[in-house]
């Protein structure tokens, strides 16, 4: 079967997913994480990718991007994906692939969806049971967004931008919209938009409201409802 064509809107943040193959781990200890991280941030500056989010978990990432041109976030994840599977499998001496498959590609089309995605990624490690609060994960970037801990690499999308006035304004409105937690109608939701319409995997869980995702198949949230929060940005104020 050919290869689905990567979808390219200018402008238009995406959602990426890379899996460990068979589910495995893409990181086994903090050094690792750290040489991921470093190989992402270089490579995006290389190819003039702005990442905006992420969370690295043990066996998948998520990103938050918008690339400038359509070969900008397909070189980055090539180099990102190249540099460190050769660290990878020389620090923990085995061969072969470490991905399962292509990346994934999401594009946020609808703008205001983009905070929920966001919400979404940096939430990933307490649905997973790693940690009890998102703060307490050192490997996304919820610290930045909620916290205001500094970052040289990370780039911050004018949905987060207009959320106040302020550093401080900003982060108190975000840590108010994380306090609400990504539904089980959304998750399903956006995982149906992976492939045509109709069309499910076995391995698909039924759309249960009481279904509690495992970190390994939890993919993405759906649009946000429009009482998602009572929060209520400011209007943009340029196109």
């Amino acid at each position: 079967m050919a290869r689905r064509p990567r979808i390219f809107i200018p402008n238009i943040s995406v959602h990426v997913i890379q899996r460990g193959i068979n589910r495995g781990a893409i990181v086994r200890d903090n050094t690792d994480r750290e040489v991921f991280i470093a190989f992402l941030r270089r490579a995006a500056q290389q190819h003039g990718l702005s990442v905006h989010g992420y969370s690295l978990m043990d066996n998948h990432t998520h990103l938050i991007v918008t690339p400038p041109d359509a070969g900008s976030l397909p070189a980055t994840i090539k180099e990102l994906g190249g540099r460190y599977v050769d660290y990878f499998n020389r620090r923990h001496n085995r061969i072969g692939t470490l991905w399962n498959g292509r990346y994934r590609g999401l594009p946020i089309h609808d703008e205001r969806y983009w905070l929920t995605c966001l919400r979404y990624v940096e939430q990933n490690p307490v649905r997973a049971g790693m940690v009890r609060t998102p703060e307490a994960f050192a490997w996304s970037s919820y610290r930045v967004h909620a916290l205001g801990e500094e970052s040289d690499w990370l780039v911050p999308h004018w949905r987060y931008l207009e959320l106040g006035s302020t550093p401080e304004e900003r982060q108190t409105a975000y840590r108010a919209i994380c306090g609400m937690p990504v539904t089980q109608a959304e998750m399903f939701e956006q995982r149906l938009t992976w492939r045509p319409i109709g069309v499910r995997r076995v391995s698909d869980p039924p759309p249960d409201p009481g279904l509690t995702p495992s970190s390994a198949d939890a993919e993405a949230p759906g649009p946000a409802p429009a009482a998602a929060s009572s929060f209520q940005p400011r209007s943009r104020s340029s196109p």
